[in-house]
Protein backbone atom coordinates (compact mmCIF):
# COMPACT_ATOMS: atom_id res chain seq x y z
CA UNK A 1 0.00 0.00 0.00
CA UNK A 2 1.35 3.14 -0.82
CA UNK A 3 1.64 5.93 1.78
CA UNK A 4 -0.94 8.83 2.33
CA UNK A 5 -0.57 11.83 0.66
CA UNK A 6 -0.20 15.02 3.51
CA UNK A 7 -0.91 18.85 2.77
CA UNK A 8 1.95 20.14 1.62
CA UNK A 9 2.88 17.19 -0.13
CA UNK A 10 3.15 17.68 -4.05
CA UNK A 11 0.43 16.13 -5.36
CA UNK A 12 1.41 13.41 -7.90
CA UNK A 13 0.75 14.54 -11.38
CA UNK A 14 -1.32 12.53 -13.52
CA UNK A 15 -2.54 12.15 -17.63
CA UNK A 16 -5.64 10.11 -17.66
CA UNK A 17 -8.64 9.55 -20.19
CA UNK A 18 -11.81 10.96 -19.51
CA UNK A 19 -15.06 9.17 -20.72
CA UNK A 20 -14.67 10.47 -24.25
CA UNK A 21 -11.01 9.18 -24.21
CA UNK A 22 -9.46 12.47 -24.12
CA UNK A 23 -6.38 13.22 -22.29
CA UNK A 24 -7.09 15.00 -18.83
CA UNK A 25 -3.93 15.89 -16.81
CA UNK A 26 -3.88 17.60 -13.28
CA UNK A 27 -0.66 19.81 -14.70
CA UNK A 28 -3.48 21.52 -17.38
CA UNK A 29 -5.37 22.82 -14.11
CA UNK A 30 -2.75 24.95 -12.82
CA UNK A 31 -3.59 28.36 -11.05
CA UNK A 32 -7.28 27.07 -10.19
CA UNK A 33 -7.69 24.88 -7.22
CA UNK A 34 -8.66 21.06 -7.65
CA UNK A 35 -11.13 18.55 -5.93
CA UNK A 36 -9.59 15.23 -6.79
CA UNK A 37 -11.75 12.40 -5.75
CA UNK A 38 -11.48 8.83 -5.70
CA UNK A 39 -14.22 6.13 -5.88
CA UNK A 40 -14.30 2.39 -6.36
CA UNK A 41 -16.77 2.29 -9.64
CA UNK A 42 -18.79 3.67 -11.45
CA UNK A 43 -22.81 2.83 -11.98
CA UNK A 44 -22.35 2.00 -7.90
CA UNK A 45 -24.95 3.16 -5.31
CA UNK A 46 -22.42 4.81 -3.54
CA UNK A 47 -20.31 6.50 -6.34
CA UNK A 48 -23.27 7.01 -8.19
CA UNK A 49 -24.75 9.17 -5.07
CA UNK A 50 -20.88 11.02 -5.05
CA UNK A 51 -20.47 11.69 -8.33
CA UNK A 52 -24.73 13.15 -8.77
CA UNK A 53 -23.60 15.33 -5.36
CA UNK A 54 -20.37 16.81 -7.33
CA UNK A 55 -22.48 17.37 -10.22
CA UNK A 56 -25.40 19.32 -8.43
CA UNK A 57 -22.38 21.43 -6.61
CA UNK A 58 -19.90 22.45 -9.48
CA UNK A 59 -21.78 25.42 -10.11
CA UNK A 60 -20.88 26.73 -6.85
CA UNK A 61 -17.47 24.74 -6.24
CA UNK A 62 -16.43 26.41 -10.00
CA UNK A 63 -17.60 29.75 -8.81
CA UNK A 64 -15.23 29.35 -5.66
CA UNK A 65 -12.32 29.00 -7.93
CA UNK A 66 -12.48 25.08 -7.65
CA UNK A 67 -12.43 22.26 -10.53
CA UNK A 68 -13.25 18.83 -9.84
CA UNK A 69 -11.53 15.25 -11.35
CA UNK A 70 -13.17 12.34 -10.03
CA UNK A 71 -10.95 9.21 -10.29
CA UNK A 72 -11.91 5.20 -10.67
CA UNK A 73 -10.14 2.35 -11.96
CA UNK A 74 -13.46 2.02 -14.81
CA UNK A 75 -12.32 2.07 -18.59
CA UNK A 76 -13.08 5.16 -20.34
CA UNK A 77 -16.05 3.58 -22.01
CA UNK A 78 -17.76 2.59 -18.67
CA UNK A 79 -17.31 6.58 -17.55
CA UNK A 80 -19.07 7.38 -20.51
CA UNK A 81 -22.50 5.19 -19.81
CA UNK A 82 -21.82 6.16 -16.22
CA UNK A 83 -22.26 10.00 -17.39
CA UNK A 84 -24.65 9.40 -19.74
CA UNK A 85 -26.98 7.44 -17.81
CA UNK A 86 -26.53 10.01 -14.14
CA UNK A 87 -26.45 13.25 -16.19
CA UNK A 88 -23.14 14.04 -14.44
CA UNK A 89 -21.32 16.91 -15.53
CA UNK A 90 -18.20 16.32 -13.57
CA UNK A 91 -15.36 15.02 -14.80
CA UNK A 92 -14.53 11.48 -14.71
CA UNK A 93 -10.96 9.74 -15.49
CA UNK A 94 -10.28 6.19 -15.70
CA UNK A 95 -6.92 4.55 -14.00
CA UNK A 96 -7.14 0.69 -14.68
CA UNK A 97 -3.31 0.19 -14.00
CA UNK A 98 -4.10 2.29 -10.62
CA UNK A 99 -0.60 3.62 -10.66
CA UNK A 100 -2.60 6.98 -9.74
CA UNK A 101 -4.64 5.63 -7.39
CA UNK A 102 -1.72 4.21 -5.57
CA UNK A 103 0.36 6.99 -5.97
CA UNK A 104 -2.27 8.90 -4.21
CA UNK A 105 -2.60 6.57 -1.60
CA UNK A 106 -6.18 5.57 -3.08
CA UNK A 107 -5.59 2.05 -3.53
CA UNK A 108 -4.74 -1.02 -0.62
CA UNK A 109 -6.27 -2.61 1.89
CA UNK A 110 -9.71 -1.34 3.49
CA UNK A 111 -12.03 -2.92 5.71
CA UNK A 112 -15.33 -4.24 3.83
CA UNK A 113 -18.26 -5.96 5.85
CA UNK A 114 -15.54 -6.98 8.46
CA UNK A 115 -13.39 -8.74 6.18
CA UNK A 116 -9.71 -6.98 4.68
CA UNK A 117 -9.65 -6.53 0.92
CA UNK A 118 -7.16 -4.79 -1.34
CA UNK A 119 -9.25 -2.14 -3.50
CA UNK A 120 -9.85 1.53 -4.54
CA UNK A 121 -10.40 3.96 -0.93
CA UNK A 122 -12.76 6.37 -0.97
CA UNK A 123 -10.82 9.13 -0.83
CA UNK A 124 -10.97 13.07 -1.60
CA UNK A 125 -7.47 15.35 -2.25
CA UNK A 126 -7.70 19.14 -2.58
CA UNK A 127 -4.90 20.40 -4.68
CA UNK A 128 -4.13 23.95 -4.33
CA UNK A 129 -3.42 26.47 -7.26
CA UNK A 130 0.15 25.29 -6.83
CA UNK A 131 -0.07 22.00 -7.15
CA UNK A 132 0.21 21.25 -3.54
CA UNK A 133 -1.88 18.71 -1.36
CA UNK A 134 -4.12 21.43 0.50
CA UNK A 135 -6.07 18.42 2.55
CA UNK A 136 -6.17 14.77 2.17
CA UNK A 137 -9.15 12.54 3.29
CA UNK A 138 -9.51 9.05 3.52
CA UNK A 139 -11.89 6.68 4.00
CA UNK A 140 -14.58 8.82 3.08
CA UNK A 141 -17.90 8.28 2.94
CA UNK A 142 -19.77 8.68 0.08
CA UNK A 143 -23.18 10.22 1.42
CA UNK A 144 -23.33 13.71 2.81
CA UNK A 145 -19.07 13.97 1.78
CA UNK A 146 -19.84 16.76 -0.88
CA UNK A 147 -21.54 19.10 1.60
CA UNK A 148 -18.68 18.28 3.95
CA UNK A 149 -16.01 19.05 1.73
CA UNK A 150 -17.93 22.43 0.91
CA UNK A 151 -18.51 23.18 4.94
CA UNK A 152 -14.54 22.51 5.83
CA UNK A 153 -13.79 24.85 2.41
CA UNK A 154 -15.92 27.57 3.76
CA UNK A 155 -17.71 27.59 0.32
Amino acid sequence: MSARLQPGDTAPDFTLPDADGDEISLASHRGRKVIVYFYPAALTPGCTKQACDFTDNLELLADAGYDVIGVSPDKPEKLAKFREQESLKVTLVGDPAKEVLTAYGAFGEKKLYGKTVTGVIRSTVVVDENGLVERALYNVKATGHVAKIIKDLGI
